[in-house]
């Protein structure tokens, strides 16, 4: 290993680029579907030995010392970005004729501009760097800073984060519970990098039996958790019914074909069940599945009346719309409607978090006198104010989470710990059978883990599931599998420590980190000579 480091240190910046692009381009192999969790402890042990070569000019300014190290960071985030993200195409392809433009600025521009954020954290990380140990922490903190930046600014956008690397299934997802996803970012880098100690002097061997003790901790809490902690008992009073009716997004679209996506959504609600199990109390359709505004078409609530029996509800995703008085245009919001069984609406919730450029077009007066506009929602949606629990009869709740809302776990209210479960609707349709239906599912999952509570998701073309407050799936429909399946919602999961804020968790975690590289970057420890 010590002749790979010496020569990845003595690259060239073009060199140094390529390799750090091909290094994050290999960490995207530990997402789903692929889930090789032993890839990212190759990318970031490289990255740590193009950073130590990564020193610019010092007789130049500012720029030209910083310059090696923005350009490595940006390449390695670009590969990362680009083969983790560019199944967003897809989404413009439904419509081609008006989206296929923008499709290299989906593809190639916004991994460019998410790379940014990991151009400036391996920057920070060099103004840090030291020739110790004391780097490994000095990358962990600045790539545990700024994925929470990412999640933040802009809106957010937290999809695919570092710490996800780390966590590819229930056994490797429970820690998650533990300290929170914002610290999972920092300890995964901090594990990750770790092998770039095996090069290096004794001294350097203290933080490698660290991070190899976290990792092990990191299996053996979700070995301990997964067999010690029985699976939360299921309400047998309450079955809910998932409906996966798997409608190609160009022909939900279709005006013309209304009618028949409705009926399709009505007749695997009204299936009988499976011999010997209840009908269903609950029924939940996907994002958007009414395909037309409910409330001025009785009909459609008449119809819903009969398809459903008596005590059952329909909770379905559908656009809202509402007046916003005279001479204006009608407002819509992304909505959920819970129905009764006499067709009447009983409880509804709006979409708090719209995707930029998909349901909203940020700068709108702007890009719109361009030409521009959302791709889902012409003219955009709304967003609602607040984010408002449903209260169902018999008064159990569900707290909604519409599409990639379940992406925010910073962004879940006090108001859910009383909540039955959480409720996911989405419509992964946009993306066909790309990775990104099953990015999407492992993130609602890990949001059902960081919570502890069991997660109710219904997509359109899947991946649609009933989980678990450990991760674990109950019972679900995968990617383009057409029906429904009718299931018990599980109890709630106990959390370890769950009174300690997860934000101050990450915050202590990243404040000592901070402490050893600049102890480090002083010679105050780990120093090597």
């Amino acid at each position: 290993m010590e002749s790979l480091s010496g020569r990845l240190m003595l690259m060239s910046g073009g060199g140094r680029c390529l390799v750090g692009f091909l290094a994050g381009l290999l960490a995207v192999l530990a997402l789903p579907p692929v889930d090789l969790f032993l890839a990212p402890f190759v990318s970031f042990t490289l990255l740590v030995f193009l950073i130590d070569g990564a020193s610019g000019d010092p007789d130049g300014g500012a720029l030209r010392r910083l310059l090696p190290s923005l350009l490595l960071g940006w390449a390695f985030g670009f590969g990362y970005f680009l083969g983790g993200l560019w199944w967003l195409g897809n989404a413009l392809l439904v419509e081609a004729e008006d989206f296929a433009w923008a499709l290299p600025l989906a593809v190639l521009g916004l991994p460019a501009l998410l790379a940014l954020y990991f151009a400036f954290a391996v920057t920070l990380a060099r103004l840090l760097w030291s020739d110790g140990a004391g780097r490994i922490a000095a990358l962990a903190f600045s790539f545990g800073l700024f994925e929470w930046l990412r999640g933040i600014l802009l809106t957010g956008f937290p999809w695919n984060a570092v710490g996800h690397l780390a966590m590819p299934g229930p056994l490797l997802m429970q820690s998650v519970g533990l300290v929170g996803s914002l610290a999972m970012n920092t300890l995964a880098v901090f594990v990750f990098a770790a092998p770039a100690l095996l090069v290096g002097g004794r001294k350097s061997r203290s933080l490698l039996a660290l991070a190899a003790l976290l990792l092990v901790a990191h299996v053996g809490y979700g070995i301990y958790t997964l067999q010690s902690a029985a699976p939360a008992a299921a309400d047998p009073a309450v079955t809910v019914r998932l409906v996966q009716p798997v409608i190609d997004q160009s022909k939900k679209l279709d005006d013309g074909e209304r009618a028949s996506v409705f009926e399709a959504h009505l007749s695997l609600s009204a299936a009988a069940p499976p011999e010997g199990q209840p009908k269903p109390s609950i029924i939940i359709w996907p994002e958007t599945a009414i395909p037309f505004i409910l409330t001025e078409n009785p009909s459609g609530l008449q119809r819903i009346a009969d398809v459903l029996d008596e005590g059952q509800i329909l909770i379905a995703g559908a656009v809202r719309a509402e007046d916003a008085g005279a001479g204006q245009v009608p407002r819509y919001y992304n909505s959920i409607y819970v129905i009764d069984d006499q067709g009447q609406i009983i409880g509804a919730a709006d979409k708090v978090h719209l995707v930029p450029f998909g349901e909203y077009l940020p700068l709108a007066s702007w890009l719109k006198a361009l030409g521009l506009d959302a791709v889902a929602m012409p003219g955009g949606f709304s967003p609602a104010a607040t984010r408002t629990p449903l209260t169902l009869p018999g008064g159990r709740t569900l707290y909604p989470l519409i599409c990639y809302e379940a992406i925010f776990p910073n962004e879940i209210g006090d108001d859910a710990a009383t909540a039955t479960a959480l409720l996911n609707v989405t419509n992964d349709a946009w993306f066909g059978r790309t990775p990104g239906p099953y990015q999407h599912f492992q993130q609602a999952r890990l949001l059902a883990v960081e919570t502890g509570l069991p997660l109710l998701r219904a997509a359109n073309s899947g991946i649609s599931a009933v989980l678990g407050g450990r991760g674990e799936v109950v019972d679900g429909l995968a990617l383009d599998v057409k029906g429904y399946v009718d299931v018990a919602i599980p109890g709630r999961q106990a959390l370890h420590f769950s009174g300690v804020p997860r934000n101050r968790i990450a915050l202590a975690i990243g404040v000592i980190l901070l402490l050893v590289a600049i102890f480090s970057r002083i010679g105050f420890i780990y120093k090597e000579n």
